[in-house]
């Protein structure tokens, strides 16, 4: 699922302002099944997961693979930023490339949590991966996933349909782009 090549894993916390990303815990797993069990966090993505099966399924310390940060406030967990390279995409653009996702507790959202762990989390791969190319994927309809993107200086790669929703393809670094549109020929005027 996730292969990150020559990284060191799990590294040095990462302290910015207000948030410390780090490795999981096993005190964090409820937080990870109230996040994996939560319409309000899956409202575009495909939505939440049975809370009896995660509790059922889950391991005692869910999340311990590289690209995996536990994203902590004032000493417990309020979400999590991945960075993955999936073996598979829907989109041939984003084969092979680091993913950037992130979850986060409703009760946290709109007070910069996320792009200050986003953030966090790419300026750790720009040290230990230089000009590894970054892709995130999201609804066009999550306007707050949007606006996160456009922050952290991702640009649209494409836009395309899956799961009955409009999706957007965004990337951050070196990424082969789609070949423009071909313009009709035009005649010169005389």
């Amino acid at each position: 699922m996730s292969d990150l090549g020559p990284v060191t894993w799990p590294p040095d916390p990462i302290r910015t302002e207000r948030l410390v990303l780090r490795e999981s815990q096993a005190r964090d797993r409820a937080v990870f099944v109230d996040l994996l069990s939560s319409p309000e966090v899956h409202t575009y993505l495909g939505g939440p997961r049975p809370r009896d099966e995660l509790e059922r399924d889950m391991p005692g310390v869910p999340g311990r693979w590289p690209g995996c940060f536990v994203v902590e406030l004032d000493g417990a967990m309020i979400g999590e930023i991945l960075l993955r390279r999936p073996s598979e995409h829907l989109r041939p653009a984003a084969v092979g490339k680091v993913d950037l996702g992130y979850l986060l507790l409703p009760r946290t959202w709109g007070l910069g949590y996320a792009t200050e762990a986003c953030a966090a989390a790419l300026d750790w791969l720009d040290g230990v991966l230089p000009g590894e190319p970054v892709v995130l994927t999201t609804q066009t309809a999550n306007a707050g996933s949007m606006r996160l993107a456009a922050k952290l200086g991702f640009t649209e790669v494409e836009r395309f349909r899956a799961w009955d929703a409009e999706q957007w393809l965004g990337a951050r670094g070196r990424l082969s782009r789609r070949p423009p549109e071909p313009k009709g020929a035009r005649m010169p005027c005389t």
